[in-house]
């Protein structure tokens, strides 16, 4: 199965609505992430001081932390108009651009195998497909040769990862990087798709009318579809703890859901108060200890 590319696939992977000619001239919105420890008391969520990681003009986004915890791997587009991924170390504060390309990568992921992290490149052509990178940046190498144009993905199992194609509608694709085999399983997901902490599955928010919206998750093996919970508000991004609770945010507020145990979004905390207005894409770390937040900037 071959995908063709279409126009204004890039504003989609810098959250632009993806629309009319005339938002081509939108630049990228101005984000900052900001990072907080996080700890678990019973039923209580607290989490520590927040502080802005990345405090500068411009797009700093899709965090996501890497095995050990203590580093956040990110997209940020500088001076250049590049979109590369850079690294945060948190015991430091040191951040290092780990890519510096002609093309533009973006979402960077660590793999399940932890030795690598794939992103979704912009080629010279235009093309957006998956790509996979050494930690350090070094040894890019594609994954997925006929499957475009990739907006977003999760892994789902260490050779099989869920993809955002972008589309009229935009479709969820599993593909085997192995064999390049793929399945599409679901029309008009949205931009968030998350690895289900200790499960081969993926999650992803699936449209199914504008009045039914779901997080659902899709097992890799079977391919069976389950639906989890309805998103809090407009939001469509969310994020996993380890111990299987998702978190989303809500203007300043963040909440949790529990699988099996809660029936409703609980609030855990309003961080209005530090400055926060609207939170969009989480991350927590594999140890449940560490949350990074991507904010609208000031």
């Amino acid at each position: 199965m071959r995908f063709q590319p279409r126009r204004f696939v890039l504003l989609a992977l810098l959250g632009i609505p993806v629309g009319p000619p005339e938002l081509s001239a939108q630049g990228p919105p101005a984000t900052d992430i900001y990072f907080a420890t996080i700890s678990q008391r019973g039923n209580q969520i607290r989490l520590g001081t927040l502080a802005n990681l990345t405090d500068r003009p411009g797009y700093d986004n899709q965090p996501t932390f890497t095995p050990d915890g203590g580093a956040i791997l990110y997209t940020s587009i500088r001076g250049d108009g590049q979109a590369d991924t850079y690294r945060y170390d948190i015991a430091s504060g040191r951040t290092t651009r780990l890519t510096r390309t002609t093309e533009s990568e973006y979402s960077p992921t660590v793999t399940p195998e932890g030795k690598t992290f794939s992103t979704v490149r912009v080629e010279a052509d235009s093309a957006q497909r998956l790509w996979q990178f050494a930690l350090d940046g070094s040894d890019p190498r594609l994954l997925l040769e006929h499957v475009a144009p990739v907006g977003y993905h999760a892994w789902g199992s260490e050779h099989v990862v869920g993809l955002f194609v972008l589309g009229t509608p935009p479709t969820l694709v599993l593909a085997d990087i192995r064999s390049g085999d793929t399945t599409t399983l679901a029309h008009d997901i949205g931009r968030s798709l998350h690895t289900v902490p200790g499960r081969q599955a993926v999650s992803f928010v699936h449209r199914e009318s504008d009045t039914e919206v779901w997080i659902k998750e899709v097992d890799v093996a079977t391919r069976a579809i389950r639906p989890l919970v309805r998103p809090v508000g407009e939001n469509e991004f969310y994020a996993w703890t380890p111990d299987g609770a998702i978190l989303m945010g809500e203007g300043a507020k963040l909440y949790r859901w529990r699988p099996g145990t809660d029936q409703a979004w609980h609030e855990i905390v309003d961080l209005g108060s530090a400055g926060i207005e609207s939170i969009s894409r989480l991350a927590v770390s594999p140890q449940g200890d560490r949350l990074a937040i991507v904010a609208s900037r000031r």
